[in-house]
C-alpha cells in the first residue's frame, strides 16, 4: 500500500470502509450502529463486547467479520467446565519424552469468546494477559500472539440463568460494550426471507492483515487538539464520585468510576470515528458518539441508580451536556 500521504490514505481508508460494510451486509441485516462500533474497535487495535439476547445475529456478525478481512478466525464456546488451558494451550509430553506446548485456540487474529459470561471467572481470566499484552504465558514461557489479535466477545445479559458477571479488571479491557436490540419489524422480514431460501451468499475478502494493521496505524497518526484531549479526559473525570471534577449525578448515582483506559479509548475511538466517517481531525461529536459504548461498561452504579432505575446512558448523557 503506496499512499502519497496521510490524507489521501485516510480518504482509500474511509472508502474501504465503505466497501467493507457492504460487504458485510449482504449477511447482516440491519444492525448497521453495531457493525459500525465492531469496525471502529478492530481499526483502533481494541477489543469488544456485544451484549444481547440469544438469536441477535452476534455470532453469526464475527464470522462474516472474519470472512470479509481475511483473517485466521478462532470460536471459543463458553461453557461453566471451561479450564483456562482449553484456552491458551496446554504442555504434553511427546513421543521423545519432551515437553511440547501445544497452542490453544487464542492463537489467531480474531477470537470469538462466545458467550463469555458462561464460564466462572477463573477461566475469563484466562485472556486478561492476551488482550492487554498481546501474548501468552505457559510453564514459564512467553508466546507472542499474532497481529493483528482482538476479541469479540458475546454476553448474554446477566438476569439470564447460568451466567457470571464479568470482573471488572476483564470488562475494562474491552474497548467498546455495544448493545444488540431487537430487529424492526421490516428487517426481521428481511432476514426471514433471506434465511428460509436456499440463496447462497459469497463474501469476498475485502481487507488482508497487512492492510488491516497499515490503517490501524495510521489511525493513530490522526491528529487531536488539547481542547478535545481536555474534553475526552474531563469527560472520564466527571464520573469518578468524591473526586475534584465529579459531575453531581456521579456523586449520587455511581459507585465507581471509569478509569484511564476511558480516556484513551475516547480518544482513540474518536479518530477512527472520524475516519471512517472521512474527516481528517475528530471532534466532540466524534468523541460523543464513541462515549456510551466506551463508558457503559466502566461505570458501577449504586443502590440509589438502580432503585430509581438511573440507566448508565442517562448518568453519561447529563454529563455530556
Amino acid at each position: 500500500m503506496k499512499y502519497n500521504s496521510d490524507v489521501e490514505a485516510l480518504d482509500a481508508f474511509a472508502e474501504k470502509y465503505n466497501l467493507l460494510r457492504q460487504e458485510i451486509g449482504k449477511v447482516i441485516i440491519g444492525q448497521e450502529e453495531v457493525v459500525k462500533n465492531v469496525l471502529i474497535s478492530i481499526f483502533s487495535k481494541g477489543h469488544c463486547l456485544m451484549v444481547g439476547v440469544p438469536g441477535l445475529a452476534k455470532t453469526l456478525l464475527v464470522n462474516t467479520i472474519s470472512n470479509v478481512l481475511g483473517l485466521k478466525y478462532s470460536r471459543i464456546q463458553f461453557t461453566p467446565d471451561l479450564m483456562p488451558s482449553d484456552i491458551i494451550g496446554t504442555e504434553i509430553l511427546d513421543e521423545t519424552r519432551n515437553f511440547r506446548f501445544v497452542k490453544g485456540p487464542l492463537f489467531a487474529n480474531i477470537i470469538l469468546a462466545d458467550e463469555i459470561n458462561r464460564t466462572p471467572p477463573k477461566t475469563q481470566s484466562a485472556l486478561l494477559e492476551a488482550m492487554q499484552e498481546r501474548s501468552i504465558t505457559a510453564a514459564g514461557t512467553t508466546h507472542k500472539l499474532q497481529d493483528p489479535f482482538f476479541v469479540l466477545a458475546t454476553q448474554n445479559p446477566i438476569e439470564q440463568e447460568g451466567t457470571y458477571p464479568l470482573p471488572e479488571a476483564q470488562l475494562d479491557r474491552f474497548m467498546f460494550n455495544v448493545y444488540l436490540d431487537y430487529p424492526s419489524y421490516d428487517e426481521e422480514l428481511m432476514v426471514v426471507k433471506s434465511t428460509t431460501s436456499n440463496k447462497q451468499v459469497s463474501l469476498n475478502v475485502m481487507m488482508e492483515a497487512e492492510e488491516i494493521i497499515f490503517f490501524q496505524d495510521l489511525v493513530r497518526k490522526v491528529p487531536v487538539t488539547d481542547n478535545l484531549m481536555e474534553y475526552a479526559v474531563n469527560l472520564a473525570s466527571k464520573t469518578r464520585p468524591a473526586t475534584a471534577k465529579a459531575h453531581e449525578m456521579a456523586t449520587e448515582y455511581i459507585h465507581w468510576g471509569a478509569g484511564p483506559r476511558a480516556s484513551q479509548y475516547l480518544i482513540i475511538g474518536a479518530k477512527c470515528h472520524a475516519a471512517l466517517n472521512g474527516k481528517y481531525a475528530p471532534d466532540i461529536e466524534d468523541v460523543n458518539a464513541i462515549a456510551y459504548s466506551v463508558l457503559r461498561h466502566r461505570i458501577v452504579r449504586n443502590f440509589k441508580a438502580e432503585a430509581e432505575d438511573v440507566s448508565v446512558e442517562k448518568i453519561v448523557a447529563a454529563m455530556m451536556e
